[in-house]
């Protein structure tokens, strides 16, 4: 079947194609996607404006109209951080289902981890014993630990790399003042959260998901993606040390010009960085992996599993899944 993943994030609104069977490895079939920042078209009281509000709705009927064009059967449409923490995120929801027909779903924190963890243990498999996956998104960080499929103890916590810019970074070159302010903030709030996951258990093996990570790994000299997604990548903290004191130096088009990072994200790519280096530094950690599938393939592979199980066998007509006039 083709199956349709509509995928509201922070930084990314994106639809990607795939085509699946019970039992398959997901295969992209195309992809649709844009770079709309939804965090930076809220008001001072938290609330995305009316435009921010249309140009979602906007792209999410392009999206329903790529689906429908290209035969999806099925779709997931889910939001995340920006939705969920967005004053009137629910409003927001009900005018893109009512002018388009999809229903996002809204993704709690701990949700988003937990389908996040369900992919990484399917890529890494059981030999990798207890696993922890840490993952930054534009609005939030997830961190995910357990021995088993789903995690035993999961969370998230709002430092995401464009919150963090957003908040702490005014000019195009972080001053030493702000960077210092940032650090300290994300080493408090992240403290706490940290704790309550090692409660759960001690790391066999330490995971970093999401597009922040690779850029970050990318940085550090791990293989460039044309290399193949099977291609092991790794990130030591030493290394990711030097680069985040090195970019703290560096303005934006500076950024965008270092190996993995795009000019959409070389703004953020910084708080990216230190949000990573202190939730090593918590750990404990070293070096860890990094995943290609996060939260997108988990939700994937759990609507698989649904399938191969007979829980769902409904063939849908795409125009009445999507709302299509």
């Amino acid at each position: 079947m083709r199956l349709g993943v509509l995928d509201v994030g922070s930084n990314t609104v994106h639809l990607l194609l795939l085509d699946v069977y019970p039992g398959s490895r997901p295969e992209p079939y195309a992809s649709h996607k844009m770079p709309l920042q939804l965090v930076q078209h809220q008001d001072e009281q938290g609330r995305i404006t009316d435009a921010g509000r249309d140009a979602l709705t906007a792209f999410v009927v392009e999206a329903r109209d790529f689906a429908v064009e290209h035969g999806a059967e099925d779709l997931l449409a889910f939001a995340t951080s920006a939705i969920r923490e967005a004053g009137n995120g629910a409003a927001v929801l009900d005018h893109v289902q009512s002018r388009s027909g999809v229903t996002l779903t809204e993704l709690a924190g701990d949700q988003e981890a937990a389908i996040t963890f369900f992919a990484v243990r399917r890529w890494f498999g059981w030999g990798a014993g207890t696993v922890l996956d840490l993952d930054i998104g534009g609005g939030s960080f997830e961190m995910a630990l357990g021995p088993n499929a789903l995690p035993t103890a999961a969370t998230s916590v709002p430092l995401g790399a464009g919150r963090l810019t957003r908040a702490f970074v005014a000019g195009d070159v972080a001053t030493p003042k702000e960077v210092k302010a940032m650090r300290k903030h994300v080493r408090t709030t992240l403290g706490p959260a940290v704790e309550r996951v090692r409660a759960a258990g001690t790391p066999d093996f330490v995971v970093g998901t999401s597009k922040a990570f690779r850029s970050l790994a990318r940085i550090c000299g791990a293989a460039p993606y044309a290399m193949g997604l099977h291609v092991p990548r790794t990130l030591h903290v030493e290394d990711l040390r030097l680069w985040s004191r090195r970019m703290e130096a560096m303005t934006v088009s500076e950024r965008a010009q270092l190996p993995g990072v795009s000019p959409a994200r070389a703004r953020q790519i910084l708080a990216g960085s230190v949000v990573a280096e202190a939730a090593m530094d918590a750990w404990g950690v070293e070096k860890l992996y990094i995943c290609p599938w996060a939260l997108r393939e988990g939700l994937i592979l759990r609507r698989l599993d649904r399938l191969s199980t007979g829980a769902e066998t409904r063939t849908v007509d795409p125009k009445q899944l999507v709302g299509a006039a």
